[in-house]
C-alpha cells in the first residue's frame, strides 16, 4: 500500500506577524517556520503508525513550495517518511496547490492520502476535498479516529453535537485532526537519516489560480476592559448595548 501525506510550511504560532507591500503580502523577515500542527502530529504520524503495523508500507511526503520549504519536510522525513516530493512553486491559491497534490497522487498511484484539517496559517481547509474531487477518489474530513482493516477503512469523524463512523475502501483522501494520532518528536536516528532520504524535485503543472490576496489586515486591537459593579445592572445593559453593541 502506498500512502501520500500532504505538508505544508506554516509560521510557528509564536511568530509575530506582520505585512509588506501595502498589506498585500506577509511578511517572513523574522519567522521561525514549522510543520503545519495538523499535517505533522495528525496525518503524518497516523500515517508512520499504519507503516510500522505493515512493512510493506510505502509512505511518501509531499508539500508544494519553493527551496525554503526543505528543512520542513526534511524534519517530517526524520519522523519517519520514506520520501519526499516539493513541487517547486510558491502559491497560496487553494485550487492551484490542491491540483499539485493531485498531478502527484496520480502519477504515484496511491492508496491512501492525508492532510491536516486544516493550516494554521489560512484556515482553508480546503485542500482535501479538492484532492479527493481532482483524483476523484473518496473523501472524509475531520477525521478523529482512522483504522485500516485490508483496504477497507474505518473512519470517526467529528460532526456538529457528536461523531459520525463511516466504512469506505480505499482509495481514499482523509484529513485528520485531533484524536487521530499522538505527538511525536524525532529521535536523532531519524534525524540523522532523514538526511539521505529522496527527497525528489518537481515542477509545477499548468493550472490556473482561482484567488490572489488583494490585502491583510490585523484585528483591531482590543480594549481596555471595564469593571462594572455587580449593583450596577443599568450601567452594565448600557455597555453591553451602546459600546458591546451585543444587545
Amino acid at each position: 500500500m502506498k500512502i501520500l501525506v500532504c505538508v505544508s510550511k506554516t509560521p510557528d504560532t509564536t511568530s509575530k506577524i506582520a505585512f509588506t507591500d501595502g498589506n498585500s503580502k506577509f511578511d517572513e523577515a523574522g519567522v521561525q517556520w514549522i510543520i503545519n500542527p495538523y499535517d505533522e502530529w495528525y496525518a503524518l504520524v497516523r500515517a508512520i503508525e499504519l507503516k510500522e503495523k505493515d512493512a510493506s508500507v510505502t509512505l511518501h511526503l509531499v508539500t508544494v513550495g519553493g527551496a525554503d520549504a526543505e528543512p520542513i519536510i526534511r524534519k517530517a522525513l526524520a519522523l519517519g517518511g520514506d520520501e519526499a516530493i516539493r513541487v517547486n512553486t510558491d502559491n497560496s491559491d487553494s485550487y492551484y496547490i490542491a491540483a499539485q497534490i493531485a498531478e502527484i497522487a496520480k502519477q504515484g498511484g496511491y492508496d491512501l492520502i492525508f492532510t491536516g484539517k486544516e493550516t494554521i496559517d489560512y484556515n482553508g481547509s480546503s485542500i482535501g476535498g479538492m484532492v479527493a474531487e481532482l483524483t476523484d477518489a473518496p473523501y472524509i474530513s475531520l477525521a478523529t479516529k482512522f483504522e485500516l482493516n485490508g483496504t477497507t477503512a474505518t473512519v470517526t469523524r467529528e460532526i456538529e453535537g457528536g461523531e459520525e463512523v463511516a466504512e469506505v475502501a480505499l482509495p481514499l483522501v482523509v484529513s485528520c485532526q485531533k484524536g487521530v494520532a499522538e505527538q511525536r518528536i524525532p529521535n536523532m536516528r531519524g534525524i540523522m537519516a532523514a538526511r539521505t532520504k529522496p527527497l525528489k524535485v518537481v515542477e509545477p503543472v499548468a493550472t490556473e489560480a482561482l484567488t490572489s490576496i488583494v490585502s491583510f489586515e490585523l484585528p483591531p486591537a482590543k480594549a481596555g476592559v471595564k469593571l462594572v459593579s455587580p449593583d450596577n445592572v443599568a450601567e452594565l445593559v448600557r455597555l453591553l448595548h451602546e459600546e458591546a453593541k451585543v444587545i
